[in-house]
């Protein structure tokens, strides 16, 4: 059947649709994003103001209509950290309900964390023994640990890069000082965490997910989108440790121009790193692997998993 998944994250709406049936792997088949950043439409006491509602209303009839014009049998909508934490989200969800008919399903960040575990298990397989994944979005850092398909340990942390620039480094380029407070809290904040994980053992492999260290292994020299998914891309803390401070120095339109960075992600690109490189050293990560695959296929193998055999 061809199936759609509407992600509303803290960064963009973004519809995915593949072809997939029980037993076999999605395979992709068309993607509409938006980049809509409900992370920074937060007001003061944060909640999502009536022009971040209105364009997150509309965002989602575009994602819809796409969804309709390649004939999606059916769509698995859902919304993450920007939506969850919002003051307001019951307001938000009635409104997108009663405007277009899409019932958004909130993931807890604990339900983040498994399903994005879940798609990195099946990517790497078996033979890949115990992992920890990590994964930054815009609003949460999620981070999971496990030898099977469910994760034995799995935490989400309000460490999205998105989040933290708005509240931490409001510098283009940010003063230095400005950098080093957004380091302690970052540090401070998963250090809480590593006794978790740590009681399991030491995993035998680590892999991470989502745009910010996609775009971190490309600057540290791996292979750029064109080379296709199944090309090896892989981050070592010492290269992640090197660019931190460049980053710092730059300004976001300095960063765009860096190889593999997009423009709409430049400027939170440094919070990122910074939350990359906090997880890599605490955790003791030396390097660690890029899966292609995160929360979204997450979702549709889960939903796979529950339809059966064919």
């Amino acid at each position: 059947m061809r199936l759609g998944v509407l992600d509303v994250g803290s960064n963009t709406v973004h519809l995915l649709v593949v072809d997939a049936h029980p037993g076999a792997r999605p395979l992709p088949a068309h993607s509409h994003k938006t980049e809509l950043r409900l992370a920074q439409l937060l007001d003061d006491e944060g909640s999502i103001g009536p022009d971040g509602i209105d364009r997150l209303v509309a965002v989602v009839h575009e994602a819809l209509q796409a969804a309709e014009d390649k004939g999606v049998e059916e769509l698995l909508p859902f919304a993450t950290s920007a939506v969850r934490d919002a003051r307001n989200a019951d307001d938000v969800l009635a409104r997108v309900r009663e405007e277009t008919g899409v019932e958004l399903q909130v993931l807890s960040g604990e339900e983040e964390a498994k399903l994005t575990f879940l798609a990195a298990r099946r990517w790497f397989g078996w033979s890949s023994g115990k992992l920890l994944v990590i994964d930054i979005g815009g609003g949460s850092l999620e981070i999971a640990y496990g030898l099977d398909e469910e994760p034995d340990a799995a935490v989400s942390l309000p460490l999205g890069a998105g989040r933290l620039t708005a509240g931490w480094l409001p510098g283009d380029p940010p003063e230095a000082e400005e950098v080093r407070a957004l380091r302690r809290h970052v540090r401070t904040e998963i250090a809480r965490t590593v006794g978790e994980f740590s009681r399991f053992g030491a995993p035998d492999h680590v892999v991470a997910t989502s745009k910010t260290f996609k775009q971190l292994a490309r600057l540290a020299g791996a292979p750029g989108s064109a080379e296709g998914l199944y090309v090896q891309r892989e981050l070592k803390r010492e290269s992640l440790e090197a660019w931190v401070p460049r980053l710092a120095g730059m300004t976001a339109a300095e960063r765009a121009e860096l190889p593999g960075v997009s423009e709409a992600r430049a400027g939170q690109l440094l919070a990122g790193a910074m939350v990359a490189e906090g997880a890599m050293d605490l955790f003791g990560v030396e390097r660690l692997e890029i899966c292609p695959w995160a929360l979204r296929e997450g979702v549709i193998l889960r939903r796979l998993d529950h339809m059966g055999p064919a």
